[in-house]
């Protein structure tokens, strides 16, 4: 008999490992604790081993359909003159393969790509995992419990899986020291194919194109907020209004959007350390075993991890310890740099003086 797969979270990582897992013959169930996908979402990017990854699922096309073509970034004043740009396209032998897309459109377009290959099931949840010599024992919020020959948390920086299989929250995420919050807003504020951000000390504003869909993104320094809690929308609007209760240059008409959203995501800047990723036959994917959050190719590095795992248990599946060893060793030398380099990202978008954005700006003209 095919082994069992459980992968928690339908997202990009989670939906590119159900798709190669039914490929190579395994019984793949995918849980979602969401009633269905979100409809909104940042701006990603599809670079490197993922782009060969999804040019072999078959959805390139589709993916280069639904590109943003951003070009460049400006960085502006208050009055939204443009204080310097700089290109925000990739040379090199790979850059023609690079896409960028609004992370809803990525995820759900992995998602068709899987669905032929995997059981959904929405609007459910893990509530249990029980190790046992052969499988894992699932119990779950509104399913019968079953048992699985391996378990997957695909289910992001707050992961679930993690939790019940590895520990506390506390232990593994680090914040970072800055906030985000990204909302739909009703029009763009520079060409049709450029960012246009507003600094000032320990604050960004910032409106994506994203392809006719404009995106404002929203950051600012911070330590760590007692009591934060992740899904409570209205204290995230509190937040966010708080941190702004100042000068916003050209895009303060944005915040009666932050007022009246529906939509709004908001969350720290983490970066997620575990000394293992995996637990017997359970193991961690994406954004819950290595998140570099908001700077560091996330969901590039999901799916290129769902392709080595998928790899590693089509070799060896009746060999956990063997297959998620190899697992964590080849994807660990992809993500760890990307790791190293998030908090110089940071610095770069989100500068923390009038002296830093000074020297940002004129590293920027340098460079050019």
């Amino acid at each position: 008999m095919s082994a069992k797969v459980l992968i928690s979270g339908a997202g990009v990582g989670g939906s590119t490992l159900a798709h190669w897992l039914g490929r190579s013959g395994f019984e793949v169930t995918v849980v979602e604790r969401a009633a269905g996908q979100r409809s909104s979402g940042n701006p990603v990017d599809v670079r490197g081993a993922a782009a060969d990854v999804v040019a072999e699922m078959g959805v390139l096309p589709e993916l280069r359909k639904a590109a943003t073509s951003v070009a460049r970034i400006s960085f502006v004043d208050a009055n939204g003159r443009r204080r310097v740009s700089m290109s925000t396209k990739n040379s090199g032998v790979s850059a023609d393969r690079d896409i960028e897309l609004a992370r809803a459109d990525l995820a759900r377009i992995l998602l068709d790509a899987a669905r032929d290959q995997a059981e959904m099931r929405w609007g459910d949840t893990i509530t249990g995992l029980t190790p046992q010599d052969s499988g894992v024992a699932v119990t779950f919020e509104n399913s019968a419990p079953q048992t699985f020959d391996y378990v997957v948390g695909a289910d992001g920086l707050h992961s679930n899986v993690r939790k019940l299989a590895f520990g506390p929250e506390s232990q593994f995420v680090r914040h970072m020291g800055i906030y985000v919050a990204t909302l739909p807003v009703d029009r763009a504020y520079g060409d049709a194919d450029e960012v246009v951000m507003y600094n000032t000390p320990g604050r960004s504003i910032s409106v994506h194109p994203a392809g006719g869909k404009p995106l404002a993104a929203f950051m600012f320094r911070s330590p760590v907020r007692p009591g934060f809690d992740y899904r409570d929308i209205e204290q995230h609007r509190r937040l966010l209004l708080e941190a702004f209760d100042g000068p916003a240059g050209i895009f303060g008409d944005l915040f009666d959007q932050v007022r009246a959203a529906g939509d709004l995501y908001f969350d720290a800047v983490s970066r997620v350390d575990l000394p293992h990723w995996s637990k017997g036959r359970i193991t961690l994917l994406g954004d819950s075993a290595s998140s570099v959050s908001l700077f560091g190719d996330g969901s590039s590095l999901a799916i290129a991890a769902a392709h080595t795992l998928a790899e590693e248990l089509g070799r060896t599946p009746g060999e956990p310890d063997t297959a998620l060893r190899r697992y964590e060793q080849r994807h660990r030398r992809v993500a760890g740099p990307k790791q190293r380099g998030a908090r110089a990202a940071g610095a770069f978008i989100v500068p923390g003086s009038r002296l830093a954005i000074l020297l940002r700006d004129t590293a920027v003209r340098f460079v050019r």
